[in-house]
């Protein structure tokens, strides 16, 4: 599964959980856990519902989302390969907090509250892991908040651009490439823009030769410009 480094994380600092687990620590998961396979547009688990379970991401990807009292769907979070949803719950017992909903074919684990529980007390270094990875979405929260309130619509649809490429893209011989089947209404509610202000600000980056766009497909030209855009 991974090096069991607790570093092993991505370019904001959060720990990609599955790949930072040894693989000991990830036979322990995987024999309490259950495998699920989810179709897209699929619910893994709904907003205000019971916190009965985790689920750790083994292929594909997931949005995270509320709605607002307007009834719109605000994406609060875009999670792939690897990574650990609906701990937050699972550790204080609350509702959930937020929707997670299959972006394309997904391939998961769950794993019950009381088994993950369980396994953090038996395992302190997962608990660690989890810690740290809770610690740095606390900081992208943040940044998220300072983006809303300083960036125009270009500036944040960049740094969503800039943290996919980040973290789920690929290296390509023009640059680094994402394929990730969001659509551009849920780019919107991912940065708090309107369809068509995102509309506008990737054609502006694609005028100025920092991305191309595709079907399910985003390729980072400039990496570096993005990073200025945003900073």
């Amino acid at each position: 599964m991974g090096s069991g480094a607790v570093g092993t994380a991505t370019a904001s600092g959060e720990p990609v959980f599955l790949a930072s687990l040894t693989p000991a620590e990830a036979t322990a998961l995987e024999v309490r856990a259950t495998r699920r396979a989810y179709t897209r547009g699929h619910a893994l688990f709904h907003e205000h519902g019971a916190p009965d379970r985790v689920v750790v991401l083994v292929s594909g990807f997931v949005k995270l989302s509320r709605v607002s009292e307007d009834g719109r769907e605000v994406i609060l979070a875009i999670r792939g390969p690897g990574d650990l949803i609906g701990e937050q719950s699972a550790i204080d017992g609350r509702p959930r907090s937020a929707s997670a909903t299959a972006l394309d074919e997904v391939t998961a684990l769950a794993l019950s509250r009381d088994d993950f529980l369980a396994l953090l007390e038996r395992e302190p270094r997962i608990a660690l892991v989890v810690l740290r990875m809770l610690s740095a979405r606390l900081r992208e929260a943040d940044v998220g908040r300072m983006e809303l309130s300083l960036q125009d619509a270009t500036g944040r649809v960049a740094a969503r651009i800039l943290e996919l490429a980040e973290r789920f893209g690929a290296a390509a011989e023009a640059g680094v490439e994402i394929h990730l089947p969001i659509s551009q209404e849920e780019l919107a509610g991912w940065t708090g823009c309107s369809r068509d202000s995102v509309v506008k600000a990737l054609q502006s980056m694609r005028g100025l030769g920092w991305i191309e766009t595709g079907r399910r497909r985003i390729t980072v030209l400039e990496l570096d410009q993005l990073r200025r855009r945003t900073a």
